[in-house]
């Protein structure tokens, strides 16, 4: 029972990341009908130039917020030369040009880093916490801090603010939108903005549980698209709920059949979620349609 206490914990803390990246996910298509799937390289820039700064003797602290606003002026860029540019494009074509955008930074990335990998230090040191016979990394209670923190702002920020209230325009319908005044495309900005910084936190957050390099935000990128579709594109929550399910699979399987399915968790869900219910557990029935 100790060690199926222990496969929960361990599931529920890697399921917090994939959490934070699905709803990176959830939050530019809700506005935009875009799936970014240069959203892994977001992590992977996070942790890498936060590691970067460290080595410059930044400390630690300033080092995560330079990261952070580097990678969400980033995603600014992003949507504005490429996504922007290419707004009439098919969603099929903008898809196939956030690949080419992730292509392209983790080309630079290697460029700059190397192939080699980097580790980053815990924020609070390395001794883990015993609770009951479970051990728990305290990282890891940072990774669950982290998605609670990212979720009760997305909920203000959308139920809450005049801001949210735009965006929730510019989603269900851009051209009315546009008439009432509000700016689809600075809308847009401000998810990318808000996708490129909750994933760079994510990067940084996980780093110092494993390690990190030029083409870390493969699998997690993937991981947490699975979880995106899992949970419905058009839902935060229900990208939140399929991470932490996603990752309890994950640690259940390894654990208790064998490390070698691990990795496949996560692409057999994302096929049987898309041959039983393509929507989602809490998505809606128009996914895929045309954006801005």
């Amino acid at each position: 029972m100790t060690e199926f206490f222990q496969y929960i914990v361990n599931g529920f803390v890697v399921g917090g990341v994939y959490a934070i990246v699905a709803v990176g996910f959830v939050t530019i298509y809700n506005v935009s009908r875009v799936i970014n799937l240069a959203q892994g390289e977001f992590l992977m820039l996070g942790s890498m130039l936060t590691v970067s700064f460290i080595s410059m003797q930044v400390p630690y602290g300033v080092a995560m917020l330079l990261a952070i606003l580097m990678v969400t002026g980033l995603g600014i860029l992003m949507q504005k030369y490429v996504v922007g540019v290419a707004r009439q494009a098919t969603p099929l074509s903008l898809i196939i040009l956030t690949i080419g955008v992730s292509i392209l930074i983790r080309g630079i990335a290697s460029q700059i880093w190397g192939k080699d990998s980097y580790s980053l230090e815990p924020l609070t040191g390395n001794e883990p916490l015993a609770i009951g016979g479970v051990s728990i990394a305290r990282q890891s209670v940072w990774i669950v801090l982290s998605v609670l923190v990212i979720l009760i702002f997305l909920w203000y920020l959308m139920e809450k603010t005049m801001i949210g209230k735009k965006i929730k325009a510019c989603s269900v319908n851009p051209l009315a939108a546009r008439l009432m005044g509000v700016s689809p495309p600075r809308m847009t900005m401000l998810a990318f903005a808000i996708s490129a910084a909750t994933g760079a936190l994510a990067g940084i957050v996980i780093a110092p549980l494993s390690v990190t390099s030029y083409d870390a935000g493969i699998l997690l990128g993937i991981k947490g698209f699975s979880a995106a579709i899992f949970g419905g594109l058009g839902s935060p929550i229900g990208a939140t709920v399929a991470g932490l399910l996603l990752g309890l699979m994950e640690s259940l399987g390894a654990g208790l059949i064998s490390s070698g399915v691990k990795d496949a968790i996560a692409f057999l869900v994302l096929i049987a979620v898309l041959l039983i219910r393509p929507t989602g557990l809490f998505g809606e029935r128009n996914v895929g349609k045309g954006g801005l």
